[in-house]
């Protein structure tokens, strides 16, 4: 059961090995886009040497060389298209040699006729450009494309440079040699255990059921709220079990192209199966197991459906015999689709849900570990204080709690620590440099002054903890913190009036005190509303109405999200509704406004007290109200 919080609005793990490896890797594939640009380098070097080299000759103007035609100073030269080379009959003094030259030449019809004439030894030369052309119409654009590609490639996940091996599974498997995880390090979930132990059997000796006829299950599906531990609950059958762990995510299955995730599920259990006996958990199940069927967006679902149809065909396929055990989990089980929930297939589904007080004890037992705390912490007292709250939520009140620790310079984790980490998770950070001035922290001490005298008074109003007027998270000038004496999964419908009781209690006590209301009650009225409208609607809980629920909702099991509600009622029905919720809220007014006249000494003392301290304790409450 959660915590009611009333607020005042104002305005070391191990690398994973890839199962995708190959056993050697070339040269080429270590090195990577280093190598790649290397021959693209020597290619480019290459030319310009070739390209270059006649140009180290000494360059001279077209007129000196016919000045050296004309003296027949020339013995020999090659007319190229771009230019023509030769040598001299002189000798170079440096090197004793006779000197070469290079000249750009003109167009000149009667050069082979004068170079006859002077005895000049001449050839023509065709220049070949095939070096240059592959170089800069192919090799370098296609190397620039190439590298460009694995760039972005690897920018965005390594897509680029693994086109080959696109549809290869994304899958990770965890060796059974590695660290292990096992259920000591699960808690709060002995239910989802004690069921799981069983297929810890099937895959540890398989042959003890089927020599009676049976088999293994295909599938087992763990449900439940985020951070209840279902990845760390397939983990511990993995490590109980001790055998290869396949881990790979919905969404890891489907990508840009079409046909790759359906490929990508053919891939893993391939690998599975040359593994087994082994267990394929696939997170995230809903990604790619949503019902089939609606509205076609721009393709969009047809590779989700492919990619489902491949897992459906792949379950009915694999042999149970071999040890291959699929496990998934997912918060959003009435999303997927039925044939995937069908026998055969997902044969179990296991709850994991929130854990009670007992469950909550044993989680922050192993998030303590390794924390240094002080000797007055009292794991049970802030189990009682965490109602509602996950393993995941748990986790971070601990890790919380050592940073606030560690801020100020402690020796140790106090109760304090644990405190301020719960606030700060239930209610957000403290606003530090957000004061309220001397007129608003007056109105805002009276309004949860409101709601902490109204939740002393009522018959079935649970215990106070904590009352704040200092600003936290987002609009919240002050919060009233109640904590329930024990675990509850149900209510009557006098709890009920008592919670709506205490929703109005801080906008009746601003009327009665300023003559005035303001838009710091909006959260309670809204909450005040929907539980108006629940019994009446859901709980039939009107008199006048009778045992009948109204309104065909298509509801989250777990997540208590509401889609769409069908209307299976008539308009005359839907005033009369709103007219009992109407009365409801009314009823309920009036009540708290008859409590609050009656002790207004007490709502003053209470309003003066907070407005001094800004926040009080259960106990503190507890001395300045005397509950009749």
């Amino acid at each position: 059961m959660p915590v009611k919080k009333r607020n005042f609005q104002g305005n070391s793990k191990k690398p994973e090995i890839e199962i995708n490896k190959p056993a050697e890797r070339k040269f080429w594939q270590k090195q990577g886009p280093f190598s790649i640009w290397y021959f693209v380098l020597m290619m480019i070097v290459f030319y310009f040497f070739q390209s270059t080299i006649e140009v180290k000759r000494e360059q001279i103007p077209y007129s000196e060389f016919q000045n050296y035609l004309a003296t027949d100073q020339i013995s020999e030269c090659v007319i190229m298209e771009k230019y023509i080379s030769g040598t001299l009959r002189t000798m170079d003094p440096k090197t004793g040699k006779p000197r070469r030259f290079i000249t750009i030449p003109l167009h000149d019809a009667t050069l082979a006729g004068t170079l006859e004439k002077h005895g000049v030894k001449y050839s023509v030369k065709i220049e070949s450009h095939f070096l240059s052309n592959l170089l800069f119409t192919w090799v370098i654009p296609f190397a620039i494309i190439f590298l460009l590609w694995g760039y972005l490639g690897r920018k965005m996940g390594g897509a680029g440079m693994n086109f080959l091996n696109i549809g290869k599974s994304k899958a990770h498997i965890h060796a059974e040699t590695e660290q292990k995880v096992t259920f000591k390090d699960a808690a709060g979930v002995d239910e989802a255990k004690e069921e799981l132990g069983e297929v810890i059997e099937f895959l540890r000796n398989p042959e003890h059921f089927q020599r009676l006829g049976g088999h293994m299950p295909k599938g087992v599906l763990l449900v439940g709220p985020p951070g209840t531990g279902k990845t760390l609950l397939a983990r511990a059958v993995s490590g109980e079990a001790g055998v290869p762990f396949f881990n790979i995510s919905g969404s890891d299955f489907v990508e840009m192209f079409v046909g790759v995730g359906a490929s990508r599920v053919r891939d893993l259990f391939e690998q599975a199966r040359a593994k087994a006996p082994c267990i394929i958990f696939i997170d995230e199940l809903d990604a790619i197991g949503r019902q089939r069927g609606g509205p076609m967006v721009m393709g969009g679902h047809d590779e989700r459906e492919q990619t489902l149809n491949q897992l459906l065909v792949e379950m009915d396929g694999f042999d149970t015999g071999k040890g291959v055990m699929v496990l998934s989990a997912t918060n959003r089980p009435e999303v997927l689709d039925k044939a995937l929930l069908r026998p055969g297939r997902f044969d179990r589904q296991i709850v994991v849900d929130k854990p009670d007080l007992k469950g909550r004890v044993a989680i922050l037992k192993i998030h303590i570990h390794g924390l240094k705390l002080a000797p007055d912490v009292d794991l049970e007292m802030i189990a009682r204080r965490t109602p509602g709250f996950v393993g995941a939520d748990l986790a971070n009140v601990a890790n919380e709690a050592a940073i606030l620790a560690a801020r100020i310079n402690r020796g140790s984790i106090t109760t304090a620590d644990f405190e301020a980490a719960i606030d700060r998770v239930i209610a957000g950070p403290e606003k530090k440099n957000s004061t309220l001035d001397t007129e608003e922290k007056h109105r805002v001490a009276y309004h949860e002054s409101g709601h902490t005298l109204i939740a002393k008074l009522v018959p079935t109003g649970e215990p106070i903890h904590k009352v704040s007027i200092i600003p936290r998270g987002i609009g919240a000038l002050g919060y009233t913190l109640q904590v329930p004496e024990k675990e509850k999964f149900m209510a009557t419908k006098n709890e009920l009036l008592d919670q709506v009781a205490v929703l109005l209690g801080g906008r009746v006590a601003e009327e009665i005190v300023f003559g005035d209301i303001s838009t710091g009650a909006q959260n309670d009225l809204e909450h005040s509303s929907e539980l108006a409208r629940n019994m009446v609607c859901s709980y039939g809980m009107s008199e006048k109405l009778g045992a009948i629920t109204f309104g065909k909702k298509n509801k989250s099991l777990f997540l208590g999200t509401e889609y769409n509600e069908e209307k299976n009622y008539s308009e005359e029905t839907a005033r009369q509704i709103d007219a009992e919720v109407k009365t409801v809220i009314h009823e309920s007014y009036q009540r708290v406004r008859m409590l609050l006249k009656e002790n207004r000494p007490i709502l003053d003392a209470l309003a003066a007290e907070l407005e001094e301290k800004e926040v009080l304790s259960g106990e503190e409450v507890a001395s300045i109200v005397k509950k009749p």
